[in-house]
């Protein structure tokens, strides 16, 4: 059975074509698929019933099945979503006075092996498609009865391992026809993989680039993210120059504090040197705690100073509001306790 709801418009032509159906019938789908956001063919009441069974015949609609969900006190919502093999993913709804954002899983698992995350901790299962992305969206919407303004690419998994579900997963959800939300919404997150952010870069999609950096030099890098050990500091931030240069849009540079780690004034003083200049934004987030990891988050006080610090050189920061911390909310922490009760 193919997978109806990864197709763009004109991929949807083609598989018309090849059912012996007329081309203006692949817009109706999409407009039920990703603008109505049904989950099923028979609620496609503009069609016949004979292509609604055709397409029954030939056609799956992605759809997750909800497993769980918690509910902070701050209004952070995490869903537990399970695949149709079984599989479990997360994703976290966030309420802001400006709208609703929605953090979405890019894989099952990762294999990036980020030292302050749990999505890695049991590796990479698999990548997701287009349509189990859109649906994190989609069901969300539903289930909160609410419209999504901003989508975050940085729940479980890396999004530029995934790269071409994750671009089609960008272009379907600002498709006019569908959700048509702006590209300008869309941040994606990645630990740094060099081709990716080039490759992205000549997309033509102005989405907000996070990078993860978490250290200002290569050596303490490489204790953190293994990643650093293909990608030296200097390689990927050339690299989010270039996008920068392509899309005119400033990279955001993601900083875990991490106490004793990288929280110090000498840290912050090579980080400061190292982007001073550019135009770009720094997060520091105080980092979750893991049970699986000994790192602890930095304090009020050291992060303040840290930021103080960068500030001077006139670099723009923010510190990251925690959300959800009593729900689990970070990435992969409700998956694992989920299937560390399900062994």
């Amino acid at each position: 059975m193919k997978d109806i709801k990864s197709f763009n418009e004109e991929e949807l032509k083609t598989e018309m074509k090849s059912i012996g159906e007329p081309a203006f019938r692949a817009g109706q789908i999409f407009s039920w698929l990703h603008e109505k956001k049904v989950n099923s063919f028979e609620e496609m009441t503009n069609l016949s019933k004979d292509l609604r069974n055709k397409l029954s015949e030939n056609y799956e609609i992605t759809a997750l099945s909800e497993v769980r969900s918690l509910k902070s006190t701050d209004g952070t919502v995490k869903f537990l979503y399970k695949l149709k093999d079984g599989q479990v993913i997360e994703s976290v709804l966030m309420s802001y006075k400006h709208g609703y954002s929605i953090c979405v899983s890019s894989q099952v698992g990762c294999r990036m092996g980020c030292m302050f995350c749990a999505s890695t901790i049991d590796g990479l299962v698999r990548n997701l498609t287009p349509s189990e992305i859109l649906e994190q969206v989609y069901e969300a919407e539903r289930s909160c009865n609410v419209s999504i303004s901003n989508i975050v690419i940085m729940g479980s998994g890396e999004p530029m391992d995934n790269y071409d579900n994750v671009v089609k997963f960008i272009r379907l959800i600002s498709d006019e026809k569908g959700k048509n939300l702006s590209v300008r919404n869309i941040t994606l997150s990645t630990c740094g993989l060099v081709p990716g952010i080039r490759r992205l870069a000549e997309e033509g999609l102005p989405v907000t680039l996070a990078l993860s950096l978490h250290a200002p030099e290569d050596e303490l890098r490489k204790t953190i993210m293994p990643v650093a050990k293909a990608f030296s500091v200097k390689e990927i931030l050339e690299a989010c120059d270039y996008f920068f240069e392509k899309t005119s849009r400033r990279v955001t540079f993601e900083y875990s504090m991490i106490d004793g780690v990288n929280d110090s004034a000498e840290r912050a003083e090579q980080l400061a040197q190292l982007i001073k200049g550019k135009n770009c934004h720094v997060n520091l987030i105080p980092v979750n705690k893991i049970k699986e990891r000994n790192f602890v988050k930095s304090g009020d006080n050291n992060v303040a100073k840290f930021k103080n610090i960068l500030e001077k050189y006139r670099i723009n920061v923010t510190i990251r509001r925690s959300m959800g911390t009593d729900i689990d909310a970070a990435c992969g922490q409700l998956r694992r306790s989920f299937m560390e009760e399900s062994n």
